[in-house]
């Protein structure tokens, strides 16, 4: 005959303070404890600070698409599910005797006030941008400090998506004082990089081809200079105060919408259709957004 299994325990939420965020977080906060507990979820129990970076990233993810669609009740959701990440992730190292939540969320909040003098102190800063470099040269006085590394392009994360990095990385260039003069600048050295791309397309004799296939010397060349084309076009962004990771974000939600739009509206396979035929049926998808 098995053992009874013993009854679930009552989850144990501190009493209200009456601060209806406080309140939320020390439900949120105990119910990741419990979670934890010897009693608690096998899953979450399991889990380690290396094995919580993946999903957290992905919630992420979700959270900014949502909020691009502005779908509100989602955003709601997907933020619900990183700040439980967060606090998971705090719970892990505080039980592996690292740190907890609460020396994150006291660093954070020494450095929010540190790095905002204009706001905490008698610091004046007129604009956004006056305000960003008193950032900039806050951190960089910490990590001089600290015998870091003082670059201007310092602190960015390898592990960023390509064109984050790129933005992230123009931004840095461009508060240090790398920068052109105007908009027209910026857009005249994207240009001047799809002229290179398209004469090394020449050169590689790949203009007529329909599925090019070049040598590794050509490829080696040819990646450089789309790099080099994708990275002024994320340069750019900077320019124009938009975010090329979100607006690529955009671009391929409209392209999937019209070509699933292509799919429905030609009823067979690409394959069996003209190249004027499939333009039509993208034209149309276009026009009925």
């Amino acid at each position: 005959m098995s053992e009874a299994k013993p009854a679930p325990r009552p989850l144990e939420v501190p009493a209200p303070i009456g601060e209806p965020r406080a309140d939320a977080l020390r439900k949120l906060v105990a119910i990741v404890d419990r979670l934890r507990a010897p009693d608690g979820c096998p899953w979450d129990r399991e889990q380690t600070l290396a094995s919580t970076v993946p999903h957290l990233i992905e919630e992420v993810h979700e959270l900014a698409e949502a909020v691009e669609q502005g779908d509100l009740d989602h955003a709601v959701e997907e933020a619900g599910d990183v700040l439980m990440g967060l606090v998971l992730l705090a719970r892990i190292a505080e039980q592996d005797g690292r740190f907890d939540l609460a020396t994150v969320a006291l660093a954070v909040s020494e450095k929010l006030e540190r790095r905002h003098p204009h706001v905490f102190g008698d610091v004046v800063a007129a604009d956004a941008s006056e305000a960003l470099a008193n950032w900039d040269a806050i951190k960089r006085k910490e990590r001089e400090a600290k015998a870091a590394d003082t670059s201007a392009l310092a602190g960015i994360p390898v592990a960023l998506p390509a064109l984050q990095r790129a933005q992230r990385m123009g931004s840095k260039a461009l508060s240090a004082g790398f920068r052109w003069d105007d908009v027209q600048g910026a857009l005249a050295k994207l240009r001047e990089e799809v002229d290179e791309l398209a004469r090394e397309i020449e050169a590689a004799n790949l203009l007529a081809a329909r599925d090019g296939k070049p040598s590794d010397a050509q490829r080696e060349r040819l990646e450089s200079e789309l790099g080099d084309v994708l990275m002024a076009g994320a340069f750019l962004g900077n320019y124009l105060r938009l975010d090329p990771e979100r607006a690529t974000r955009a671009a391929l939600r409209r392209f999937e919408s019209r070509f699933r739009a292509m799919e429905r509206d030609l009823a067979r396979p690409f394959s069996a259709c003209t190249l004027d035929e499939m333009m039509s049926a993208w034209r149309r998808a276009k026009a009925a957004e």
